[in-house]
């Protein structure tokens, strides 16, 4: 039976079966066209998302290693022995496919000698445990495998990115819950990329036809704290890094609003144009926040775009108690704000917000006539014109239904709990009476910057320390993390900034799990190590 007869409607005079019988011709070729055999893999996916919640149900055990560290030709050897090599180069190796034994191999081996970033114990980057509702989002995402330009081909998620750029714009304020544009996009630094591309197209308009040559010299402000991608956007944008000027920032991280003022008039006295300014709201390293009023207050008086980048810190839009750090944000011609970060949505989850209703389509257009047809069914819901790139995920589904599990209590309860943490943490080192720790920064977001203090450099002060002293220390961090790596205890980052030696920079984000026993049990456990690992350093 036909589907139109299905329906109830008159039977189409064309069969399409029996077309394709009569095309169909029987001879030699039919040999040839015949498909090679291959493996029979349909139990692959029920096997898999067994073997995925076993996983994530395991990730809060602490009696699991963080990682199972194995050397890169060890990895190479371990997949190779296993029957499903690394390499998919040409030999043995791609001979035939893999049946479905070899593959779930695979699938247990990636998992088994990936990072466990869902551990309690893992606090390396700005992003730690995915929500589990969250990765249920993104195994629907991935299973509709659709793409997120138009209307037709992605009902549900056009829509549901509407819907959270709306929610989002609300909890930012201010003028965003008037009127706001925005996107999902592939992370922060393309965030970040947008807002400086239609600065400098509002600023110079005839650019995007006549190139950067014969333009006005734009200019723009970051501070020195500022994330790398500003770097690599002015790169991107044709703008110049000679163009990109780097503010001073207080001891504490935060853009000196005096220097900017005065950069911004040294570059017009230059004869440059200036056009943006990226203020930051929690930096990478030091987590701070920059004074969001008196840099909106600046750039107002100059005629600047003024761009926040709260990638790390723009949970704070969802905390009643931490909201203050964010004040003055809402004042802002765009925001960049990664869920994926404190908020635990799976990776990737990245979100623009504009206050400039159709300055995206404008600077981005290129009404493609095959894809963006304006007298098609809701074209006027298609949104991917509005994007540099074409194909594009349905992120804004993992934080949809996250959000839905979760409510706005939930999510501000995540975010309370990551900045409680980094608070008792904070605590236990100032009350530490022995001398082994100390604090490098005080914390302003959930990112704790400490040193260990090895016995023979007791008591340290930076002050009064000595260069040797400062040499001594510098090789510390990276000691006891080398150790903690191989032993599969808590993975944190090391860095050194505004002058100081290696410390550790404890990051706590999406860290529903974590517990205060956690951070007690760990110190006691670095101190340890410390000294074992350190006791022979010249």
């Amino acid at each position: 039976m036909t589907a139109s007869v299905a329906m109830g409607q008159p039977a189409c005079a064309f069969d399409e079966g029996q077309a394709l019988k009569r095309r169909r011709v029987a001879g030699p070729a039919d040999a040839v066209s015949k498909p090679a055999e291959k493996p029979d893999h349909s139990g692959l996916p029920a096997s898999a998302a067994q073997r995925l919640c076993e996983y994530i149900r395991s990730l809060p055990d602490r009696a699991e290693p963080v990682v199972q560290l194995r050397s890169p030709e060890a990895l190479r050897e371990i997949f190779a022995e296993a029957g499903v090599p690394l390499s998919l180069g040409e030999g043995a190796s791609c001979a035939k496919p893999a049946d479905a034994q070899a593959l779930e191999r695979a699938i247990d081996l990636a998992l088994r000698y990936s990072v466990r970033t869902g551990h309690p114990l893992f606090h390396n980057q700005l992003y730690g445990r995915a929500d589990p509702v969250a990765i249920v989002a993104d195994w629907v995402v991935s299973a509709s495998n659709t793409n997120s330009f138009t209307f037709e081909v992605a009902p549900v998620y056009t829509l549901v990115e509407n819907e959270v750029l709306a929610k989002m714009a609300s909890v930012i304020g201010g003028g965003f819950a008037k009127a706001h544009d925005g996107l999902f996009l592939p992370g922060g630094s393309l965030s970040n990329l947008y807002a400086m591309h239609l600065a400098y197209h509002r600023a110079d308009p005839d650019r995007a036809t006549r190139g950067a040559a014969g333009g006005p010299r734009c200019v723009a402000f970051t501070s020195d704290q500022a994330h790398y991608s500003f770097l690599k956007a002015s790169r991107v944008i044709g703008l110049g890094s000679d163009n990109l000027i780097s503010v001073r920032s207080d001891d504490r991280g935060r853009i000196v609003p005096e220097a900017l003022e005065e950069a911004i008039e040294r570059a017009v006295a230059g004869g440059g144009k200036p056009f943006f300014v990226g203020s930051i709201a929690g930096t990478t390293v030091l987590g701070a926040y920059d004074p969001f009023d008196r840099v909106a207050e600046i750039c107002r008086r100059h005629g600047l775009w003024h761009h926040v980048d709260g990638c790390w810190g723009g949970g704070a839009f969802l905390s009643k108690t931490h909201r203050h750090l964010v004040a003055g944000a809402e004042k802002a011609d765009s925001v960049a704000w990664n869920p994926h970060k404190m908020s635990g949505a799976a990776l990737q989850c990245s979100a623009f917000l504009t206050q400039h209703v159709g300055l995206l389509t404008k600077t981005n257009g290129a009404k493609a006539a095959y894809l963006f047809q304006p007298d098609k069914l809701h074209a006027s819901l298609d949104i991917g014109d509005k994007t540099i790139q074409c194909g594009r995920k349905a992120d804004a589904f993992k934080l949809w239904l996250m959000w839905k599990a979760k409510g706005d209590d939930g999510m501000r309860r995540t975010v309370d709990h990551c900045f409680a943490l980094a608070d008792f943490m904070a605590r236990q080192i100032r009350s530490d009476s022995t001398g082994a720790w100390q604090l490098v920064f005080e914390p302003a977001c959930s990112n704790v910057c400490f040193w260990y203090i090895p016995r023979r450099l007791r008591p340290f002060n930076w002050e009064r320390s000595t260069e040797e002293q400062r040499a001594t220390l510098h090789k510390v961090a990276p000691m006891i993390k080398s150790a903690m790596q191989k032993e599969g205890d808590a993975m944190i980052g090391f860095q050194a900034i505004n002058g100081r030696p290696n410390f550790f920079r404890m990051v706590f984000a999406s860290a529903d799990i974590v517990q205060e026993s956690d951070i007690v049990q760990l110190m006691s456990r670095m101190a340890a190590i410390g000294e074992r690992e350190t006791c022979g350093i010249a």
